[in-house]
Parts: structure tokens; C-alpha cells; sequence
């Protein structure tokens, strides 16, 4: 049972949460994968220009769905079966520590927060918000680059400080940020109610990721002119200057490059999801680990004081 729900971590075409009703309604229907009985929660959102999300949490928790994806060989199959596997199993490690806090996955455009953030939901049984797509919803608006371009960098910014503080109110959530919900000091308030992880990524390998499928949906390159990895790494180059320590914030580090160095891969894109998720997985771990070994250690001191 464990093994067929394993092998289609890696391959597993994603989809997100479907909307209801009208336009701008505010309504989300999410699917609630660990219930036997199929139920759904319902996600609310206020009004879309005050931004002020209601959510509904219900208790449910996700139950692994995995769908099966033939390989080009049988090699492969097996490859990805046991990568899903040990994940699978160092999933099941990890989460009797979590005690059903958050994750909040932070890195810069194109640094694969959702595809990761999405594997983790499913081994974690936890569920998946992307705080991009839900500022979308609660404004009405279909894109992140529309809302830039109709209202304002400041005005998504308010929103999605908005769904942060939503989100921090909810439990056994893995939330892929936006690439500048570090920016601001009040959405570490409510990351840190949870656990975050960075997700660190060469300035170059995002480069490449981004040229490759476009710059359409990314408001802060799109309007640059000029050769599209060009354009992509000058701009990602200012943004790290920018953002770099803010990202440091994060009680996990996932470093690419260090992750492709140990296997032996010149390049970082050689890595796939499931090894990243593993990574972060680990890296969870040992800060779990740590923090509940100076609790027990400040309970003890306070107990002979």
C-alpha cells in the first residue's frame, strides 16, 4: 500500500485548488485527500479590496492520492520508486515532531516552492496553499502580474501580508510564499509561528528556469527589455542583493548547490523535486531536533533552579 501510493511523488501532474461561483466571490473549494468520507473545507476570503481573509479551517488531513506515470524505462521506475520510498519514510520520522505547525517554504522566483511544497503536502499528509494564488482569489484578479499592473506592487503586497496572517491562524499547512513575502518584517511574524525553509537556488540556474518558460507571469521581468536570460539574471542579481538577508531568516536552509556537489552533479538542475523535498525533509528534522533539546535543557535548569 506505502510503495503504490510512493511512486508517483515525483512524476504526479499537480493541480491546485479549483474555484467556485463568480469571479471575485471569494470562494475556494479545496479537496481534503486524507478523509474517508471525502469531505471539503471551504476557504473564504472578505472583500477583495480590504483583503481580509476568513478562512474555515476544517480537520481534515490529506490522504496520500498518488497517481501512477509510466517511465520511459524500467530503470527509472525503480530509481523514482525508491526516492519516493526512503521520502515517504523520512516523512513519517519527521512528523510526529511537527505537531501539526506549518511550513512555509521562501526562496526567489522559479525556485520550485510550489512543486516542492505540493511533494511534501502529499508525504506529510498535510495541505497545500500557494499564498500567490490565493491573493489572486481573494482579489478577483487571475494573475499576479495583472494585479501589479491594474493596482500596484504595495496594494498585492497588503494582500498577501493579509493571507499570511490567515494562514498563520490554520496547522498541518505547507505554504509556498512569494518570492517578496520576505520583504516584510510582519509576514516573518507570522511565518515564524510555524517552520520556514529556504529554498536556495543559484542565481544562474534560476536565470535559465525562467528564460525557458517565459517572463509573462513574473511582474518584476517583465517589462525589462532585452534578451530574456539576460534580463532575468541582471534582475534576480539586484533581488538577491535586496532580499538575501531577509531570506536568511529562515530556520532551514536548503542550498542546491551544496545538494549537487555531495551527488556529484556539475549542474543543480541535474536535482529533481523529490530530491529537494527529501533534503528539506532533513533539514525540518535537525531543527526539531535542536529546538526540542534546549527545551528540554531549559526545563531541566528550571527545575533545579
Amino acid at each position: 500500500m506505502e510503495a503504490s501510493a510512493a511512486l508517483g511523488l515525483q512524476s504526479r501532474p499537480w493541480i491546485g485548488p479549483d474555484k467556485v461561483g463568480r469571479k471575485g466571490s471569494g470562494f475556494v473549494r479545496l479537496p481534503n485527500r486524507c478523509l474517508e468520507e471525502r469531505r471539503v473545507s471551504t476557504v473564504r476570503f472578505g472583500d477583495p479590496r480590504r483583503s481580509r481573509a476568513l478562512f474555515r479551517p476544517g480537520q481534515a488531513e490529506p490522504k496520500i492520492t498518488c497517481s501512477y506515470k509510466k517511465a520511459p524505462g524500467a530503470e527509472n521506475i525503480h530509481n523514482s520508486f525508491d526516492e519516493a520510498l526512503i521520502l515517504k519514510r523520512k516523512s513519517e520520522e519527521v512528523l510526529p515532531y511537527l505537531s501539526g505547525c506549518c511550513i512555509y517554504l521562501v526562496g526567489m522566483m522559479g525556485s520550485g516552492k510550489s512543486t516542492v511544497g505540493k511533494i511534501l503536502s502529499e508525504v506529510l499528509c498535510y495541505s497545500f496553499f500557494d499564498s500567490d494564488k490565493l491573493v489572486e482569489q481573494a482579489v478577483g484578479v487571475s494573475s499576479v502580474a495583472q494585479i501589479f499592473k491594474d493596482y500596484s506592487e504595495a496594494f498585492f503586497r497588503d494582500n498577501e501580508s493579509e493571507v499570511l496572517k490567515d494562514l498563520a491562524s490554520m496547522h498541518r499547512l505547507v505554504v509556498a510564499t512569494g518570492g517578496g513575502a520576505v520583504i516584510r518584517p510582519i509576514n516573518w511574524k507570522y511565518m515564524k509561528q510555524g517552520i520556514t525553509v529556504w529554498l536556495d537556488v543559484p542565481l544562474d540556474a534560476l536565470a535559465r528556469r525562467i528564460a525557458a518558460v517565459g517572463t509573462a507571469s513574473r511582474p518584476l521581468l517583465h517589462q525589462e527589455a532585452g534578451d530574456p536570460y539576460t534580463k532575468a539574471f541582471a534582475k534576480l542579481t539586484a533581488l538577491s542583493e535586496e532580499r538575501g538577508k531577509a531570506y536568511a531568516n529562515a530556520v532551514a536552509r536548503v542550498s542546491l548547490e551544496d545538494m549537487a556537489a555531495k551527488k556529484g552533479h556539475e549542474d543543480v538542475c541535474a536535482l529533481t523535486p523529490t530530491d529537494i523535498a527529501f533534503e528539506a525533509l532533513i533539514k525540518i528534522e535537525s531543527y526539531v531536533s535542536e529546538t526540542a533539546a534546549v527545551l528540554k535543557r531549559h526545563c531541566i535548569q528550571g527545575m533545579k533552579s
